[in-house]
């Protein structure tokens, strides 16, 4: 389904964008979020006492995760604690759920490989981290594979999975978008939280992508960097405001597609904006506007449009910046914990 050009609304994400205005509706779900809540903490408990086994793998786990439904950043900030703690002497592989992929089995993902099979993100993730990366639902089972196949590595990071509670972690980052924080700060369905937000005070950091107040405290802020915009064909690079004088149309399928149009608007540029559900699956009538002469578009997008691309499609890369303070309270939780030299 295409979205209509120059709409902000998304296929699907109805009941997301209700989360985060004041809409006193979302009372009549709240006996569905307490039910939510009472699962959750009971699901907790039962691993915290040792009712549900938690599984530890033979190297120590970092889990990059979030508290709320939809895209906060995680995936720019796996690729940046890769390169850490590569430049650390870690050698680091990388587990993900697969989201969006259609293989339900543990497996991994090779840079060639198809956003079909693996998810886009886990693909995006092999072709930047040079990481072994491998994907599964049993994310144990993933590590373990992974472990497997690649001895070498001596610590994993898990995309996602702050809540997948039966694989046992070293290091706990949670990761905050700047701009929506926590919506109305319901569980779900009555709002966008997997847990609530106390759960922020237990992990060991708290990175908020974007400028915000975040009450929280002790937490390290993240920006992401990207002024260059490179052909998805020719894979040439220029400034992006060498595209400001054209007729140009902008995709997001992520988490939070405002984010990549204020970012695209920051560096100067006009275009018609087409938020798409996050992990859209594009096919080229999605896009199929010949009035543009340039079609700009996330990374996480790039990697499932580049079989039907033509000279006219743009990716803008990003990086993650952070203090480097972050690294170093990360390295120091993994010593710490297993004993291990990091300085």
């Amino acid at each position: 389904m295409t979205v209509a050009s120059g709409s902000n609304f998304v296929p699907g994400s109805w009941l997301e964008k209700q989360w985060y205005r004041s809409s006193p509706w979302l009372l009549i779900l709240l006996p569905l979020s307490v039910l939510f809540w009472a699962l959750s903490a009971l699901r907790r408990m039962a691993y915290r006492s040792g009712w549900l086994r938690e599984q530890r793998l033979p190297v120590p786990v970092i889990v990059v995760g979030n508290i709320s439904v939809g895209g906060t950043g995680k995936t720019p900030l796996v690729l940046w604690l890769a390169d850490w703690l590569r430049r650390h002497d870690f050698r680091p592989g990388i587990v993900s759920r697969g989201y969006g992929g259609r293989s339900a089995e543990s497996r991994p993902v090779e840079p060639d490989g198809s956003a079909a099979l693996s998810g886009d993100e886990p693909l995006l993730l092999a072709r930047q981290s040079h990481c072994p990366v491998w994907i599964g639902r049993d994310r144990v089972a993933a590590g373990q594979g992974l472990l497997e196949a690649h001895p070498e590595c001596n610590v994993l990071i898990s995309d996602d999975g702050l809540q997948h509670y039966r694989l046992a972690r070293d290091v706990e980052i949670a990761v905050v978008d700047g701009q929506r924080l926590f919506g109305n700060g319901f569980l779900l369905p009555a709002g966008p939280l997997r847990e609530g937000v106390g759960r922020l005070r237990q992990v060991d950091a708290v990175v908020v992508n974007g400028d915000a107040e975040f009450a929280g405290g002790g937490h390290f802020n993240m920006s992401l960097k990207g002024v260059m915009l490179r052909n998805l064909c020719s894979g040439a690079m220029v400034p992006a405001l060498e595209l400001a004088d054209k007729k140009l149309h902008a995709v997001a399928g992520i988490g939070n597609p405002q984010r990549f149009f204020a970012h695209l608007q920051g560096l100067g540029l006009t275009f018609e904006r087409h938020p798409f559900p996050d992990h859209h699956a594009y096919r080229a009538e999605d896009l199929a506007w010949p009035d543009a002469d340039a079609i700009m578009m996330t990374e996480k997008d790039a990697v499932k449009c580049a079989a039907f691309a033509d000279e006219r499609y743009w990716v803008l890369p990003v990086r993650a910046e952070l203090d480097p303070s972050f690294g170093q309270r990360i390295l120091d939780t993994l010593r710490k914990r297993n004993g291990r030299k990091t300085a």
